[in-house]
Parts: C-alpha cells; structure tokens; sequence
C-alpha cells in the first residue's frame, strides 16, 4: 500500500518516516520531491580498464563536489554518481522506492539504473545513477528537484533487520563508498 501525502505526515510526526530537511512545498499527493546534493563520483575511464564485479574489480573513480550555484554536465552516454541532499529514512514496517520526474526523464535524465528500492529499517543519503539517454549534455545542478521518493507500507514488520554499525543501516551521512573494494584492493589503477 502506497503512502499519501496524509500518510507522509503522519509518519513523519510518528518518527516512522524521516525526510530532513523536510519542505511541504514538495511534498506531492503520493510521492515527495527530492534534491540533487553537492557529491558526485565520476568514473576515470582513462584509467579503467576493464570492470569485473565477480572479482571486484570496479572502475577507479574520483569524488567531486559541485558549490550551490555550479553545474555539472553530464555527457551523452555518460553515467555518475550523484548525492542526493535529503537525508531520509523509514522503520521495519515501511519501505522506499525512487522515482524519476517526468519533465527530465523527457530531457533523457535517468536517475536510477535498478537501485530504486531503499529497504525497510534504512536511513542514509540515496546515491542516484545518473545517465544521460540523450544526444545533448546535461546541465545538473545541486539543489535541484530531480527525482521523486514512495513511501509503501509492508503488511507486517521485516523479519530481518537492515543494519549496519550504527544500527540505522549500512549507509550514513559519512559512507557513500560505492566501489570500497575496489579502492581497498587497488584494482583500476
């Protein structure tokens, strides 16, 4: 069952839902508006040979941040990681899916590749996949709406739990190391 806009409301008053910051001007009648962040991991394809996920070999990338008010262009053809700004989250009972918005999806912006759903107990900064469908760049800019989140109630309580050390889920305000592996074992060098 997806959440409305009354449902938001009340999971956020109840704590069972987190958006922070939370604006009501974005909140839709089902879904609620997020933003791009500052971060974004790019991919040294000059670099990189080859990937091979079985081995955790995975490209070399470089994280960089974009201030308020830059851009990024993304390339046609081209995908990156981008941080997204809200800091969201949702208890054992409730899960989160990612959308696009429409008006870019048109323009040829992808946000997600297959990471859409967020799982039950998980509390982090979503990472979008960015990807350029397009022939033409791209402009992003950090604060702007890019993508939409769907909170759904689960018909009872996840039996297992998504956590990490800090028992609110494997990633934080401070890991979004995507290719940690990879940059552990030197692979893409």
């Amino acid at each position: 069952m997806f959440l409305s806009d009354v449902d938001i409301k009340k999971g956020l008053k109840d704590g069972s839902i987190v958006i922070k910051p939370f604006s009501e001007k974005k909140l839709q009648l089902a879904s609620y508006d997020v933003t791009l962040g500052n971060e974004f991991e790019i991919t040294e394809r000059y670099c990189t040979v080859a990937v091979d996920p079985v081995n955790k070999i995975y490209p070399k990338t470089r994280k960089i941040k974009i201030i308020d008010g830059g851009e990024f262009v993304l390339h046609p053809g081209e995908t990156v990681l981008g941080k997204q700004k809200e800091f969201i989250g949702v208890d054992h009972k409730h899960l989160i899916l990612l959308s696009g918005k429409s008006s870019l999806a048109r323009a040829g912006l992808v946000v997600h590749n297959t990471a859409m759903l967020f799982n039950p107990g998980h509390h982090f900064y979503p990472t979008f996949e960015l990807l350029n469908t397009s022939n033409v760049p791209i402009i992003l800019r950090p604060g702007m709406e890019i993508a939409q989140i769907l909170f759904a109630k689960l018909t009872s309580e996840s039996s297992k739990k998504y956590l990490g050390k800090d028992g609110i889920g494997r990633y934080d305000s401070k890991n979004s190391a995507h290719f940690k592996e990879a940059k552990k074992k030197g692979y893409g060098k």
